[in-house]
């Protein structure tokens, strides 16, 4: 039971790295922009990744937590090799000041360890499928939403005067950053809230860790863990809404840089466009289920917003440093998994 705990913790720590190693996306644009101060930003941005459990269901939970590796050989040992190299990814990337996607971080955590113990038969082909088609079609969706959205704000703003439209988005902004925040908490939580109940149901179901079940189970939703339902509950909600909250309120300011300006120059109406873009596509996907990247889309969108602005305006060199980051992930992190789910074999021997 000690080691279910521990593990639930280390769960934790990846949720709270995850807001701080993503704090950047949500928060880097209205940063930039001079909308707010950075202090405000991330409480504002931190507040509203903690209300997300109102809004959302728990889709993208029941996707990381079934739909990526058979439920059935999970067990703790497994987890912990997944959560080791989510961890280790990020602290890497963030080190290295590289916007990656936790997620996919994640994602390559479970894969790398499940394939190491179930083989290839242990993953579930189509949530793969579907987690590493996003990785193309988050950011390309949130290039064409901010650029079709971009085009339309733009030909509006031509009848007032630039005073007057940096005035309003800059109001605006508040609005839209909101909503990609919102996004960001209702998708991103929910791959820790995913984990958790996977440690909790798969596996290590037993009279060892039935204390631990019952902390966190209601009686209402055990039963129909009971009747086969993947149910996720309501007390692993609201922690991830929590952890995630507060390693957003902990910055990541590495990473802000890079994605506030070294990418493109944001105006008030530029950051109003680019986090439009991206909430839309959060909202989308979340609701689908799938744990798209917030990294990716975020990314997608305001390159899309300065390319329509200026092709040159956009530091190509630095989108292509950060591309790489995103197709290395999933196999990096799946590797350092894989050697720390052998490791604890080992010393479990």
């Amino acid at each position: 039971m000690t080691w279910i705990i521990f593990l639930i913790l280390l769960a934790l720590f990846f949720d709270y790295l995850n807001g701080f190693h993503d704090a950047a996306n949500a928060v880097s644009t209205v940063i930039s922009t001079r909308v707010l101060s950075p202090r405000l930003a991330v409480w504002w941005a931190a507040f509203f990744n903690f209300v997300a459990f109102l809004i959302f269901k728990t889709a993208v939970a029941k996707t990381i937590g079934s739909g990526i590796v058979d439920i059935n050989i999970v067990d703790a040992d497994l987890v912990f090799g997944a959560l080791v190299g989510a961890c280790s990814w990020n602290l890497i990337t963030w080190w290295f000041g590289l916007p990656s996607s936790s997620s996919h971080a994640l994602i390559g955590g479970l894969i790398g360890a499940g394939f190491l113990k179930g083989g290839a038969n242990a993953l579930v082909a189509a949530g793969i499928f579907k987690t590493v088609l996003f990785i193309f079609v988050s950011p390309l969706l949130g290039f064409l939403l901010s650029t079709i959205i971009g085009i339309v704000v733009f030909n509006i703003c031509n009848y007032f005067k630039p005073s007057k439209v940096d005035g309003f988005f800059r109001r605006a902004e508040l609005f839209s950053a909101s909503a990609y925040s919102l996004g960001y908490g209702g998708n991103d939580a929910q791959k820790t809230m995913g984990i958790i109940t996977m440690l909790l149901l798969g596996g290590v179901v037993g009279s060892d860790i039935a204390p631990v079940q019952q902390f966190f189970f209601t009686h209402e939703e055990w039963i129909a863990v009971c009747h086969g339902e993947f149910v996720v509950p309501f007390s692993v909600v609201i922690i991830c809404q929590f952890a995630i909250a507060v390693g957003t309120l902990s910055g990541g300011w590495r990473i802000v840089k890079t994605m506030g300006q070294k990418i493109t120059r944001l105006r008030p109406v530029d950051g109003f466009c680019a986090e439009s873009a991206a909430g839309i596509s959060i909202f989308f996907a979340s609701f689908l289920g799938i744990p798209v990247s917030t990294t990716h889309t975020i990314t997608g969108s305001i390159v899309g917003i300065g390319a329509l602005r200026r092709l040159s305006g956009v530091h190509w060199s630095v989108a292509q440093r950060i591309v790489w980051a995103w197709f290395i992930t999933i196999p990096a992190a799946a590797f350092i998994s894989a050697i720390a789910y052998e490791l604890k074999m080992i010393i479990s021997w």
